[in-house]
């Protein structure tokens, strides 16, 4: 039988710290492995992503040169760029003279053929297998040997996109979270012809460009994404079981996260991968963005926001559920009940995670969401927090939800865990 832990705020701490020690390890590729040089960095796209991961690399001396296929998109790009460095050497963190020193450092291009030399090159455009498949056919062709090129893909198949290249051992993915200049955490996504040196020199890369960095491997979502989509899945069916949005977002706000999933959509944008007219598997969001309700940039999303941006539950949005869902108010899970729907999928899907070998430790899994996704510190992350519930309980709510939809169905691990008793944390890659 599983036994529930109980932590003090000092060991929780400690446990962090060893963890984030732990992730900058590689057991199986030798630390004596040769690295590349990067003297130079290539990025494609200036939008919002692209900007800020230059920003990365120019903000420590390393020369960039940003490819966009417009002009006033490249120029739009770069001012966003100098910008974001004025405002911080009008806040005092770096004197005014370095905004024109950082700056010196980008070069903007419409010409993939001036990445040609660039020691690294990533990609930055938007989630399309196809577009990406073409920029990479074209960086093969282009780049000189032994150039990296990576993919800031936050999702798709990079095994898939590295076999159109002639050279699949080049190939990496390095998925920064936005805003890329601001947030810590660094996915090293290993594909599967990934050569040892590629994995070594993005690993100290990420060093030099103070970031944190977590190795994983290619699924869908890699580690941080796809523990996100198993919470979105719930936070949507809860909707239908009578919850509102605000309802869903208030219990993840007192669980600790800043932002539930419904804030977090409306911050982000509701349409993003939709267009007007589809149908997506997201009835209520078709509806909203129908409305224009497309989340704070409309001053309307799941919520109604004041000129302020301040939200405030949104009439419109409970009479397009209660249109959709056909569910009348009452009746939904209590706040306890919707942690637990929201929290306990994750824990399931990195013990999926796990088992499949796509993270390194159990431990990594928690640095990825501390870092990268705003969970809260004294919890620890999604494998120490299971310890502090206890398999058992863990198992109950997964055996519930799994029997409405299989996608939901518990981990082998999981059970094992709840037969046998052992750690989440201590949870060895399968």
């Amino acid at each position: 039988m599983s036994q529930a832990i109980s932590m003090t705020p000092q060991e929780v701490s400690d446990y962090i710290a060893d963890a984030g020690r732990q992730a900058w390890l590689v057991p199986d590729v030798p630390e004596t492995t040769p690295r590349r040089e990067i003297k130079s960095v290539g990025i494609i796209g200036a939008g919002t992503m692209g900007g800020g991961i230059a920003m990365n690399f120019a903000t420590v001396g390393i020369p960039v040169t940003i490819l966009e296929t417009r002009p006033e998109a490249l120029e739009r790009g770069l001012g966003v760029v100098r910008k974001n460095y004025q405002r911080s050497a009008d806040k005092g963190r770096f004197p005014q003279d370095e905004v024109a020193a950082r700056m010196g450092r980008l070069t903007g291009t419409l010409s993939m053929e001036d990445l040609a030399e660039c020691d690294l090159v990533i990609e930055a455009v938007f989630e399309d297998m196809d577009l990406k498949k073409k920029i990479f056919t074209d960086l093969d062709r282009i780049m000189k040997p032994g150039a990296i090129l990576a993919t800031n893909t936050s999702a798709l198949d990079i095994d898939e996109i590295a076999a159109v290249t002639s050279r699949p051992e080049d190939v990496i993915g390095l998925h920064f979270f936005s805003p890329a200049n601001v947030m810590k955490l660094l996915e090293i996504v290993r594909a599967d012809k990934t050569a040892d040196d590629v994995i070594m020199t993005s690993m100290d890369l990420a060093k030099e460009i103070n970031k944190i960095a977590v190795l994983v491997g290619v699924c869908p979502g890699f580690v941080g994404n796809r523990i996100l989509f198993a919470r979105q899945a719930q936070a949507q069916k809860l909707v239908y079981q009578g919850a509102m949005p605000w309802d869903v977002d208030a219990a993840l706000n007192t669980f600790g996260f800043r932002m539930g999933p419904y804030q977090m959509s409306d911050m982000a944008g509701l349409d993003i991968g939709w267009k007007k007219g589809a149908k997506t598997t997201n009835p209520i969001r078709d509806a909203l963005c129908e409305l224009d309700r497309r989340g704070q940039k409309t001053s309307a999303g799941y919520y109604d926001y004041d000129e302020n941006r301040r939200p405030s539950p949104s009439e419109v949005t409970a009479g397009i559920i209660r249109d959709i869902t056909g569910v009348e108010p009452g009746g939904a899970p209590s706040q306890d009940e919707i942690i637990d729907m929201c929290i306990h999928p994750m824990i399931n899907e990195a013990l999926k995670i796990l088992e499949e070998g796509k993270a390194q430790r159990a431990s990594d899994v928690d640095i990825v969401w501390l870092n990268g996704y705003g969970w809260p510190a004294d919890k620890g992350g999604p494998m120490l927090y299971g310890d502090m519930v206890g398999a058992d309980k863990v198992l109950a709510t997964m055996e519930k939800l799994g029997a409405e939809d299989d996608r939901f169905a518990p981990a082998e691990t999981l059970r094992k865990l709840a037969r046998e008793g052992g750690r989440f944390t201590e949870v060895q890659p399968g």
